[in-house]
Parts: C-alpha cells; sequence; structure tokens
C-alpha cells in the first residue's frame, strides 16, 4: 500500500498553483519582469511608481506619444488577469497589452501591481486594489496624473481575476465613503463561478479549487467576492457604463453572459454593453494581440473608453 507525505500533491492546476498535503503551495509559473520603457513599436512611454512602500504596493504607468498637457486624457485603472496566482503588471504579456492599449485608445493607464497568491493570500489583492484607487484619486503629486488624465474620465478595466477585482471594486465604491469617480468599467472574460453550476456550464471544478486555493479563508464558491449574484449590493456598481466581454471557448463565458443579463435587470440604472467573441479562448486578446479577433476587440474597449 503506497504512503503518503508531505509532498504529495493534492491539487495542481498548471500553470497556476499546487498544493501539497502539508499546506505548502507554490505558483507554477515563473515571473518574467520586463523594465519599464519607451515602447519602440507604439511610442508609449512608461514608468513604475510605489503607492504603498510598507507593503511594495506599486504600478506602472503608462502614457501615449504625443501626450499634451492642454488636452486630457481617459485614465484606465487596469487589473491584470492570472487567477489571482501569477503574471504581474511587469511581465511581458501585461506589458505589451498596456502599450498597446494606450497607445490605440489615447489614455492615460495605472496598471495595478497588486500582491498575488499563495504567499499573499486573497483577500489580499482586493486591499491592494482599493489602496491604489485611493492613492490615485488623492491625487498624488505625480506628473502624469497632474499633467494628463482626466479624473472625468477615470475608468476601471481588467481581464479574468482582473474583471472581477473591477467589479469588486466597483460595488464597494458605491457602499464605502471615498471620492471615486468612475465613468466606467470593462470586464473582460470575468472570473466567476458559484456552487450551483448555470445551465450549458462546463466543468467549473478546477476553477473552484483554484478559489479555495487563493482565498483559503473565504466562505465558499458563493462568496460574493467571486459569484457577484450572491451579493445584496450587486445592483450597486458605481459607474453608469459597463462593458462585459466573453469568448466563446472559454469555460467562464456563461458566467460572463449571466453577469450582463443580470446587471441589465437588477435595478442598476446605466448603459450596458456586451460583446462575446466566438470561437475564440480565454484571454485570447491578452495572449495574442496580433490576431484579427483581438484587433476587432480592442476597437470596441477604445471606442468604449472614448464615448462622450
Amino acid at each position: 500500500m503506497a504512503s503518503t507525505t508531505a509532498d504529495d500533491i493534492v491539487f495542481e492546476y498548471p500553470p497556476f498553483i499546487r498544493v501539497y498535503k502539508d499546506g505548502r503551495k507554490e505558483r507554477l509559473r515563473e515571473d518574467v519582469f520586463v523594465a519599464a520603457s519607451v515602447d519602440p513599436s507604439t511610442g508609449v512611454s512608461s514608468k513604475d511608481v510605489v503607492i504603498q512602500p510598507e507593503t511594495g504596493l506599486s504600478a506602472r504607468m503608462y502614457l501615449p506619444k504625443g501626450a499634451n498637457p492642454k488636452t486630457k486624457l481617459p485614465l484606465v485603472i487596469y487589473y491584470h488577469g492570472g487567477g489571482f496566482c501569477i503574471e504581474s503588471a511587469f511581465c511581458p504579456t501585461y506589458h505589451n497589452y498596456l502599450n498597446l492599449l494606450v497607445s490605440k485608445a489615447n489614455v492615460v493607464a495605472v496598471s495595478v501591481d497588486y500582491r498575488r497568491a499563495p504567499e499573499y493570500p486573497l483577500p489580499i489583492a482586493y486591499e491592494d486594489s482599493w489602496t491604489a484607487l485611493k492613492w490615485v484619486f488623492s491625487h498624488p503629486d505625480e506628473e502624469w496624473l497632474t499633467k494628463y488624465a482626466d479624473y472625468d474620465r477615470v475608468y476601471m478595466a481588467g481581464d479574468s481575476a482582473g474583471g472581477n477585482i473591477s467589479h469588486n471594486m466597483a460595488v464597494r465604491a458605491h457602499i464605502e465613503p471615498n471620492n471615486f469617480k468612475f465613468k466606467g468599467i470593462v470586464l473582460a472574460h470575468p472570473y466567476f463561478i458559484g456552487s450551483t453550476p448555470l445551465a450549458s456550464e462546463g466543468d467549473m471544478d478546477l476553477l473552484g479549487k483554484l478559489w479555495l486555493a487563493v482565498y483559503p479563508t473565504t466562505s465558499g464558491l458563493d462568496d460574493p467576492l467571486v459569484n457577484p449574484f450572491k451579493d445584496p449590493n450587486f445592483s450597486k456598481v458605481a459607474c453608469k457604463r459597463v462593458l462585459v466581454c466573453v469568448a466563446g471557448l472559454d469555460v467562464l463565458v456563461h458566467r460572463g453572459k449571466h453577469y450582463h443579463e443580470n446587471l441589465g435587470k437588477c435595478g442598476w440604472e446605466g448603459v450596458l454593453e456586451f460583446t462575446e467573441t466566438e470561437a475564440e479562448p480565454h484571454v485570447f486578446h491578452v495572449s495574442t494581440p496580433e490576431i484579427e479577433n483581438a484587433s476587432k476587440l480592442m476597437e470596441q474597449v477604445v471606442a468604449f473608453l472614448n464615448a462622450p
């Protein structure tokens, strides 16, 4: 009979996380850091800022080529994806995507590098994201914000886990006292789940176990942070415009559709937009921004961020 040891694996979900019998957890994808720079293909400039020295919370800021202080630009606060445990604001994937987004939309961007599981389990990423918002709206002595950002056109955006964060920050902004003002949010392939499967929904077991691994103290799969339909404050999204993006081959597609359908009939008063890209997988627009469907989705996001 085989013996069990502390090194036995009880859960593994590549490329995210591995959990051992003794409770240890490890990230399965190594971090890759790319330096801030002037991007040669777009002319977008980037630089890194420290938001909270005591925790190391930081962000990468982006400024489009030709920015002029006489013409203030929309400000996008971006939360990256990665299951709350991989990727970062400084990795090549998101650095390249933000360069492209900032160039196409002609916006200023703050890409938040929240702390991740397993070293920093949830809800730390939510608290870091909230702290980043407070920093942005405190109008810090940061030249790219004071000179170029239009605080009447502030958006939050994110994909996967970052879409989840964007929604939760928008709800929290309605509930807690603050001086935040958002024009809209973009949720791309948001990471939402629940204990009860939706009609036609595929196997969500791995995504459920991932949530439990990155948030050990959660109440479960119906925690309002990951199942917004269980949140009595679901309708209190603190903005007037929401764009929901889903992909046809993504296991999360039904949750995204469900979010769109329910937000539209829950009493939230705003303009709700929806787009589905068929025959594409989860966050395809970030991982393969050069393909035609990614370009089409970028056009829709750009139009949303620049609407009057």
